[in-house]
C-alpha cells in the first residue's frame, strides 16, 4: 500500500492550512513556536526555521513531498501597516519571509509560502478568497509557489459587504469579519462556521487561521501537477 505524501506545515498556528492538506490526501507534520494543544496532527513545538534547518542537515527533509510556510505577517500585512501609519504608531515587526524562502530553496522541496494582502515581498502566484469556496469570510490570501506551478483560479465577484463597522459606517453583508473584537466583528462560533474550522475555539487562533478550503485546493492542485510530472 502506498503511503500518503507528507507535507511539512511551518508556522502552523492551530492547523487551518494543515486540515486542508489532510483533506487533499496528505499526511501532515506541523511546527510552531507556540504550544498548540489543539493542532490536529503530529506537531513539533519550536522555532520553525531552526527546525527546517535541522531537517535539511539531517536529511529528514527527504520524508516530505511539499512544504507549506505561513511566516508571521505583521511586517507586511496591510491591516497592520495601515493602522500603524494612521495612528502614528512606530512598532516594527520582523520580516521572516526572505529567510523562510532561502531555507525552503535550500531544502530542495516544492513549497508554498502564504501571506495576506499587504507589502509582504512574495510572488502572488495564487490569490484565494473565501467567495471562491462559498465561505462566509473573504480573507484574501496570496501564495508563492516554489518548484511547481498551477494555473490561477478565477476570482468571482463578491456578493456584498463584510458585516460590521468600518470608517464610521455600519454595513450588513454575507461575510463576517474574522479578526479583532467589537464593531460587529464575528463571534467565535461565527468564525468557526464561516471558515469551516471546528477543532479550536480560541479566538486568537481563529483570527490567524487559513480556511482549510484554500489548502485543500492547493494540495489537490499539487497532487495533479505531481502526477503529470511522474506520468
Amino acid at each position: 500500500m502506498t503511503s500518503a505524501p507528507r507535507v511539512l506545515d511551518l508556522f502552523s498556528c492551530a492547523g487551518g492550512a494543515a486540515m486542508g492538506y489532510h483533506r487533499a490526501g496528505f499526511a501532515v507534520d506541523g511546527c510552531d513556536i507556540a504550544e498548540r494543544p489543539r493542532y490536529p496532527f503530529a506537531y513539533h513545538q519550536g522555532d520553525a526555521l531552526e527546525y527546517l534547518a535541522h531537517l535539511i542537515a539531517t536529511g529528514a527533509i527527504e520524508n516530505y513531498a511539499l512544504a507549506h510556510a505561513s511566516p508571521p505577517c505583521q511586517a507586511g500585512c496591510g491591516l497592520t501597516v495601515g493602522t500603524n501609519q494612521s495612528q502614528g504608531w512606530g512598532r516594527t515587526h520582523t520580516d521572516l519571509v526572505a529567510p523562510t524562502r532561502e531555507l525552503l530553496d535550500a531544502s530542495g522541496l516544492p513549497y508554498v509560502i502564504e501571506q495576506p494582502n499587504g507589502r509582504a515581498a512574495i510572488r502572488k502566484d495564487l490569490t484565494l478568497c473565501g467567495e471562491m469556496f462559498g465561505l462566509g469570510v473573504l480573507r484574501h490570501r496570496n501564495f508563492e509557489l516554489g518548484g511547481w506551478f498551477t494555473a490561477k483560479p478565477a476570482h468571482p465577484r463578491h456578493r456584498g459587504y463584510v458585516r460590521g463597522h468600518r470608517h464610521g459606517i455600519r454595513r450588513d453583508g454575507p461575510y463576517v469579519a474574522a479578526y479583532g473584537k467589537g464593531g460587529g466583528k464575528a463571534s467565535v462560533p461565527e468564525m468557526q462556521h464561516a471558515m469551516g474550522i471546528t477543532w479550536t475555539d480560541v479566538h486568537a487562533e481563529l483570527t490567524e487561521a487559513i480556511p482549510p478550503a484554500y489548502t485543500r485546493w492547493i494540495g489537490t492542485a499539487f497532487m495533479t501537477a505531481r502526477q503529470e510530472v511522474l506520468a
